[in-house]
């Protein structure tokens, strides 16, 4: 890591900071924003929870991760991790592996029954959550924390909404998903399953404020003539009997088709080559490249032996014979047309996966609260609905539908709810600059390539454990680049020509500018990007 000082000294002779005895520039240590927690849609600050992974600090990491989520077991396995893709080190040797270790420190959490910190203050106000999903549970977690009573009800029998009904149980245990739901129960929040709102009048009058986080969990309607005693089903009908263990209601026969292209057409076809389909194809109107589904569910489905038809539009289905259109598709002018040409498929059943939509019958009687002709309920800044009191985020408002972003709608959704009932503002983040890959030093990081993890197993409903032991978590975590936030690895100290930095016993840097002649090289030297050069202001 280090080099010869005078090389270094004779080699920075001629850059813009080299301003000699007399200083235009001066130093200054910054924090930048790393990319990752930038992508992060839960909000979770990355970077300082893989510090402690770093030092073996699991228990800190996990409560640093609570801050923001409090699914990180869950995430880890069902997030589809776009904090990996803007991952500074992806351009140098491979991102680090952020999923798999969100999902390895939250499953040391369950192992060791971590429990969140007790609720320490009391508002006195009470707030109603309508829907048990991942983003009503966040929000119950954070409005826990701020000190409410805080109450939520679920028509299901179980809690988790598209958690449990909408992700198979080979990529999310339910044991997991129990673990870390109960935990927010620990915490005060009471759920009430098997609870509909027919009134929702009814239920505002007897709370302070309501959160609606009503999952998209209604199939959307398709206009495919079906004919005859053909064996359709939607892929929401499919996991909800799979959850519910009504194997008698599920006949897919040795031949599946399912139609659509996203994540949850992949898992509906993974779950049918589990429950004993011999032939499962996917057909999908666009290419594989457009498929909105993440690219890892698609591979791993093609390597199970799931069949992907591109460039296909059903137009019927007659008995166990479905017909397709075959089409083109012009990605540049993203336009989808026929060919003229069909070709049809036996089936002994069909699964529809071409999304999902909100059971709205809730607001029906609610004149009040604004509904888009999408069906979607019309929010302000603040995630309130027209209605004073009444907010709403989740599938329920236009956004991205996963589970992260379900979470960080919670958690954006208790924000906003507390700002309203202690009457104040919503606070909003610092948005500070973004440490992008240019403001590295990759002099001083060796390469050390991730090691790739495959979660692919037997054809059963049983989780492939792909965890990371507490050595290999110190590994992995240790090649963060601390993109943009200073890491104490002591560079500027140890370059510095006039011994114009400060070391406290904190590990902490300061610049004396007495002594300090604007040189330059310990910005150049950061490894992290979290030294920059400003006009001299004295």
């Amino acid at each position: 890591m280090s080099k010869p000082f005078a090389t270094v000294l004779d080699s920075r002779t001629s850059l813009k900071n080299e301003t000699g005895s007399w200083r235009t520039n001066r130093p200054c240590y910054v924090h930048r924003l790393p990319p990752c927690n930038v992508t992060c849609p839960a909000g979770e600050n990355i970077q300082q929870w893989l510090s402690f992974a770093q030092e073996g600090k699991f228990l800190s990491a996990w409560q640093e991760m609570v801050t923001n989520n409090p699914f990180p077991a869950t995430m880890g396995r069902v997030c589809y991790h776009t904090c990996e893709k803007a991952c500074n080190r992806d351009q140098y040797d491979g991102a680090v592996n952020i999923n798999l270790l969100e999902r390895s420190i939250g499953d040391m959490a369950i192992a060791q029954d971590w429990q969140f910190e007790p609720v320490q203050s009391s508002h006195n106000k009470k707030v109603l959550i309508i829907g048990a999903g991942p983003s009503g549970l966040s929000a119950a977690y954070f409005l826990r924390k701020f000190g409410y009573d805080v109450t939520v009800y679920e028509s299901h029998k179980l809690p988790g909404g598209m958690m449990r009904y909408g992700v198979p149980a080979y990529r999310l245990p339910r044991r997991v998903l129990d673990a870390e739901i109960k935990r927010i129960e620990n915490l005060g929040v009471k759920i009430i399953c098997e609870k509909k709102v027919n009134k929702l009048k009814d239920e505002i009058d007897k709370f302070d404020a309501v959160y609606l986080a009503i999952g998209a969990n209604v199939a959307s309607p398709t206009n495919i003539d079906i004919e005859g005693d053909s064996n359709v089903i939607d892929a929401i009908d499919f996991f909800k009997k799979l959850e519910d263990k009504q194997m008698d209601d599920i006949h897919l026969g040795n031949k599946v088709l399912v139609y659509g292209g996203g994540n949850t057409a992949i898992d509906a076809a993974r779950s049918a080559l589990r429950l004993g389909a011999k032939s499962v194809k996917i057909a999908y109107r666009k290419t594989i490249n457009e498929m909105p589904a993440h690219e890892t569910e698609i591979q791993e489905a093609l390597s199970e032996g799931v069949e992907i038809l591109c460039l296909r539009v059903i137009t019927s289905i007659i008995h166990n014979r479905v017909v397709f259109d075959k089409m083109k598709y012009d990605s540049e002018q993203r336009i989808l047309s026929k060919t003229g040409e069909s070709e049809s498929f036996i089936a002994d059943s069909v699964i529809f996966a071409i999304g999902q939509s909100v059971e709205s019958e809730i607001l029906a009687e609610m004149d009040e609260i604004k509904v888009s002709d999408k069906g979607l309920v019309e929010v302000d800044a603040n995630m309130m609905t027209s209605k004073k009191g009444v907010f709403a985020g989740g599938d329920l408002i236009p956004g991205k539908r996963t589970v992260t972003n379900a979470i960080g709608y919670g958690k954006k959704a208790a924000k906003c709810i507390d700002a309203y009932l202690q009457n104040k503002e919503v606070v909003k983040n610092p948005k500070n600059e973004v440490a992008n890959f240019k403001k590295l030093n990759l002099e001083y990081y060796a390469s050390d390539k991730r090691k790739e993890v495959s979660r692919l197993g037997d054809l059963t409903f049983d989780e492939k454990d792909v965890s990371y032991t507490s050595a290999e978590a110190i590994k992995e975590a240790s090649r963060c680049m601390s993109c943009g936030n200073c890491f104490h690895c002591d560079n500027c100290y140890s370059y510095c020509p006039d011994n114009a930095i400060i070391k406290h016993e904190d590990g902490t840097l300061e610049f004396n500018y007495d002594y300090c002649k604007g040189c330059g090289i310990c910005a150049t030297e950061c490894p992290c990007g979290a030294i920059v050069m400003k006009p001299d202001d004295k």
